[in-house]
């Protein structure tokens, strides 16, 4: 109802209503009154108008944004996100005790560096980095979900390392919550890289390992060890301080599919440098946690290679995807600067096994599956293949030299970012099997028939696995919900108002489970 309406009473009431002062009243008022209105409240204006107009860049620059930008992008970033909360039933803390079980939760975004954040499509040299009133803006907003969401394990890429001022915003806010951060930039001054933030109410880290890929991508990683602060009850007897290893990264993006090979050794060193790790500080029986932007789909050789040392997606875990083509894009996280959509954002995580396939292995069959994909390609069946490997080789065999000539044929050597001599080696060797110095075509036919993910028997149970076996006790994690935001997204569909950045972000929560697993060595 408007509060300004007055009613005039009848003509024959004896109580007149007090009316409201209007607008008007007030101009009948003193001249003092409409000297402030007129000319000090103008004033007063002006002077906030320029307080803002100095503090968000020059009048010309923000005519510019907003030829780029709508309202709802500069004093929201995101109208859909301010829609609802979308993980407000599975908050770190909240969820736990909602649950009513002990749970962790990790969350990876890539935040979409401004110095790569195009404004205008047209003019692809328009970055968002040139204007601090919209990158300030949209960050500002990232960092409040990220706080809301107040996730155990903040996992970041495309972080903008080389701007103090956001920095110094990120840690200061992410400090005063209660966070360790712990930034790593990327080679050779690229201006963006990582930053992980772990909470000090769920854990305190025990070391932390900076890995650098020196390929010509410039690409890290942070791997980082970490011990639960209170102990996980396992059951109404038993707690445990448990320790996890969380690595954060973001891949190679493949420009084109030779580039495949690169990521695919990104991962290969991550892992050697896991095994390693585990090695020199006698580490076992201990969870591992891979977050970041992979820039592969499932339908990948990054996930297929990781699927085959034993990670599983949590995501897909959580919504009870399969590995299968069919299940492959029911859902996205990326929409690229191609305008291509895909799920390329993933928070992995692998659980003490028995056995599982040696690292070098995998390795193999992971790079005869790019030499399968590049020769097939070029339209080349088993056949054909096989004559294109053999070239001019007497004899129905493929010689070492004859292979290397392939190799460089499908851009996989001689390119500072192919395979090493050492790797083309290894994997000569894995192809002869028989050792004799040549490939014969059944020894070719194995290579080409090789599965991906053959089945490894997981030799953690829960705790009813058999008796008589030597066995040691281990604390994994099940997943209990993954969820991506927006929420179109796990649907396959990029929504078209989400501009808080070009990726979705990802949450897992997990809580921990007893097993029981047969006795092994690093």
């Amino acid at each position: 109802m408007n509060q300004d309406i007055t009613v005039t009473p009848p003509s024959n009431s004896v109580h007149k209503p007090k009316l409201r002062p209007t607008l008007n009243s007030y101009f009948n008022k003193p001249t003092l009154f409409k000297a402030f209105f007129f000319c000090f409240l103008p004033f007063l204006v002006s002077l906030f108008l320029i307080a803002y107009l100095n503090q968000s860049g020059k009048n010309s620059e923000m005519v510019l944004l907003a030829g780029f930008c709508n309202d709802s992008d500069i004093a929201n970033v995101d109208s859909s996100e301010s829609k609802s909360f979308p993980f407000q039933e599975t908050r770190t803390g909240h969820a736990c005790s909602t649950m009513g079980e002990p749970c962790i939760s990790c969350t990876t975004f890539n935040i979409l560096a401004p110095i790569y954040k195009r404004l205008d499509q047209q003019n692809q040299s328009v970055r968002e980095s040139d204007f601090r009133a919209f990158w300030l803006a949209r960050n500002k907003k990232i960092v409040n979900w990220l706080l809301y969401e107040r996730s155990s394990i903040i996992c970041l890429q495309e972080f903008w390392v080389g701007n103090e001022e956001l920095v110094h915003m990120y840690e200061e806010s992410l400090g005063a919550a209660g966070y360790d951060t712990f930034k790593l930039a990327r080679t050779n001054n690229r201006g963006d890289g990582l930053l992980t933030a772990i909470h000090k109410e769920y854990f305190k880290v025990l070391n932390r390992r900076e890995l650098f890929f020196n390929d010509f991508g410039d690409r890290v990683a942070q791997l980082l060890h970490v011990q639960s602060v209170a102990p996980f009850s396992i059951n109404q007897n038993e707690s445990v301080q448990q320790e996890i290893i969380i690595v954060n990264t973001h891949l190679l993006f493949p420009h084109d599919s030779s580039l495949s090979i690169v990521r695919l050794h990104q991962v290969y060193q991550i892992l050697q440098y896991l095994e390693a790790y585990q090695r020199e500080n006698k580490l076992s029986l201990m969870p591992v946690i891979l977050c970041g932007d992979w820039n592969g789909s499932k339908r990948g050789h990054v996930y297929k290679f990781l699927r085959s040392q034993g990670f599983v997606s949590s995501y897909d875990i959580a919504h009870e995807y399969t590995d299968s083509d069919a299940d492959a894009h029911k859902w996205v996280s990326h929409r690229n600067h191609r305008g291509n959509i895909c799920g390329v954002d993933f928070i992995w995580l692998r659980n003490p096994h028995k056995s599982q396939k040696l690292l070098k292995i995998s390795w193999a069959e992971a790079a005869f599956g790019i030499i399968k994909y590049q020769l097939k390609k070029v339209s080349l069946a088993e056949n054909d293949a096989f004559a294109f490997l053999r070239a001019d080789s007497s004899g129905n065999h493929v010689t070492y030299s004859a292979f290397c000539n392939a190799l460089r044929q499908v851009n996989l050597t001689g390119l500072s970012h192919g395979l090493s001599f050492q790797e083309t080696k290894d994997l000569w060797v894995q192809a002869d099997a028989d050792g004799n110095g040549v490939v014969d075509y059944e020894e070719f036919k194995r290579i080409w028939d090789a599965t991906w993910l053959q089945h490894m028997d997981e030799d953690c149970s829960l705790e009813d696995s058999n008796e008589g076996i030597a066995e040691d006790e281990a604390i994994g994690f099940a997943v209990k919900k993954a969820v991506l935001f927006p929420h179109e997204v796990e649907k396959g569909i990029w929504p078209e108002n989400y501009s808080l950045s070009d990726h979705a972000r990802l949450t897992a929560v997990f809580s921990p489970v007893r097993l029981r697993c047969s006795k092994q060595s690093l």
